[in-house]
């Protein structure tokens, strides 16, 4: 009998890395401009690893998995008063920016997450 829950995790690890694309395609300029902005060179770091996997033919899924994790728990780890502060100083929303950035790619490690 033919095993295919290898090949339903593959595409579905497939599917996350696609999905990851396409959000960087869209949104990773904004992304890019957040983390900036929060100036803490581990968020930056995150997403300059999260680059360099998708500069492969064939991006590494557990790379970028490791990559969206640390964004994910970057984002999450920001305290309320130094987004007040951030967006006070840069005349930007700060704190509904990284609430939607967070809850987006959230989503998308979250398909990493169930391929496993």
């Amino acid at each position: 009998m033919l095993n295919n829950s290898t090949a339903n995790i593959s595409q579905a690890r497939y599917d996350a890395v696609a999905a990851i694309e396409r959000h960087m395609r869209r949104h990773g300029a904004a992304l890019c401009d957040l983390l900036d902005a929060l100036d803490d060179p581990a968020g930056f770091e995150a997403l300059c690893r999260l680059h360099s996997a998708f500069s492969h033919p064939f991006p590494d899924a557990n790379d970028i998995e490791d990559a969206l994790h640390d964004i994910v728990r970057f984002l999450a780890d920001q305290s309320p008063s130094s987004l007040d502060r951030i967006g006070v100083e840069r005349k930007f929303a700060a704190s509904d920016t990284v609430r939607w950035h967070g809850a987006r790619i959230s989503e998308i490690y979250e398909k990493f997450r169930y391929a496993s």
